[in-house]
């Protein structure tokens, strides 16, 4: 049990909590940068070791060889054929990387990881005991974040998303010159059971639960592992490409996929953004089927009521669905939604994408990091 899980009001399910009364005040208390929300479905990991940052560099998707203390970034995991398999949000502070990760990822990200030691100076670590919390930057709520943080090597344990930003070595394939993510400024604090506590009975912040955070994501277009990634998963489809991959580094497990489907374009699905009918009070669970006519097009993979948009959600569709309205289909009758193109089904394949230099022939002996 969490020291916010306790608080007056709180409504919590397992670690989770996912409001404190009024998740609509709480989204404008975020953005205000008034209120932190617990995020008890992270975990985090920690790797030491004096070859922790080339290591990490050599088996993901991120160029992190350089990383600065205090510095932050995204990377992703994938498979030898390029699907998504984790994801972790990284900061190092000069004496340890801390990952960041979905909480029912963390223990087989942090399984994978410590197969690919192998002789690297490299520990691994997972802290279910460390609490994570999010806030909105420019308020009190980062100020107290930032001083109750976890800060062992004199630097606070504070990530700051990238997102929507692109990247060194990323690349956008939304079209267009606004991005509602653009002040989606969004931090996560890594706390002790003290810290945790110390904010948790602050009189001056006021406390946020996930549905307010998801909302605010969701709003972004910003996607998380728990929600927008399957076993078909590539960084394509869901515009990770501008703040997780680096195109131009060296060779990396499922690089070759990232690099011809960047390189060719048209990957199979593509996310959107759905802005529903809300004059039934209906909001759609992860999956349900998006319909274009009789046609199932894809999936919700997130959905929530949003302050000034109303319900709102993520879907995963193919490539083929149309670019028009379509429709949402529960159990309690089908929604009505305007499909706002993110990805567009073309992604990859635009005169002005930067071209990938030929990737090197395999060595004639298996790579260990190819091992799963």
């Amino acid at each position: 049990m969490s020291a916010f899980s306790v608080l007056p009001g709180a409504v919590a399910d397992g670690p989770l909590v996912q409001h404190f009364g009024d998740p609509i005040r709480e989204q404008r208390a975020l953005e205000r940068g008034a209120a932190v929300a617990p995020l008890g479905d992270r975990t985090v990991i920690e790797l030491a070791g004096s070859d922790r940052l080339t290591w990490l560099d050599s088996i993901t998707s991120q160029s992190v060889a350089r990383l600065a203390a205090g510095q932050s970034t995204e990377l992703l995991v994938l498979d030898p054929q390029g699907h998504v398999e984790h994801v972790a949000a990284v900061l190092d502070d000069g004496g340890s990387t801390w990952l960041i990760a979905d909480a029912a990822d963390a223990e087989p990200l942090a399984t994978w990881l410590q197969r690919m030691v192998f002789r690297a100076d490299v520990q691994v670590s997972v802290h279910p005991e460390l609490a994570v919390v999010g806030f909105f930057a420019g308020g009190t709520a980062e100020q107290k974040a930032e001083a109750a943080a976890l800060a062992p090597h004199g630097v606070p344990v504070v990530w700051t998303d990238p997102w929507p930003a692109v990247q060194p070595g990323g690349h956008q394939y939304h079209v267009g010159a606004d991005h509602p993510g653009a002040a989606y400024h969004w931090r996560t604090a890594v706390l002790d059971e003290a810290g945790a506590a110390a904010l948790a009975t602050d009189a001056e912040l006021e406390r946020a639960g996930a549905l307010a955070a998801e909302a605010l994501r969701i709003a972004a277009w910003r996607p998380r592992w728990a929600a927008e990634v399957d076993d078909r998963s590539i960084p394509h489809e869901t515009d990770w490409i501008r703040s997780a991959v680096h195109l131009n580094k060296g060779c990396y497990r499922g690089q070759e996929t990232v690099a011809k489907v960047h390189n060719l374009g048209h990957p199979p699905r593509r996310i959107a953004a759905l802005h529903l009918d809300g004059s039934d009070d209906l909001l759609p669970d992860h999956g349900a089927p998006v319909l274009a006519g009789d046609d199932e097009v894809g999936r919700i993979t997130s959905a929530a009521r949003h302050h000034e948009l109303g319900p709102i959600a993520l879907a995963i569709l193919s490539r083929r669905a149309p670019a028009g309205d379509l429709v949402v289909r529960t159990p309690d009758g089908d929604i009505a939604a305007a499909q706002e193109i993110i990805v567009p089904a073309d992604a990859g394949a635009t005169a002005d994408v930067p071209r990938l230099t030929r990737l090197s022939r395999r060595p004639s002996a298996p790579d260990p990091r190819d091992a799963r």
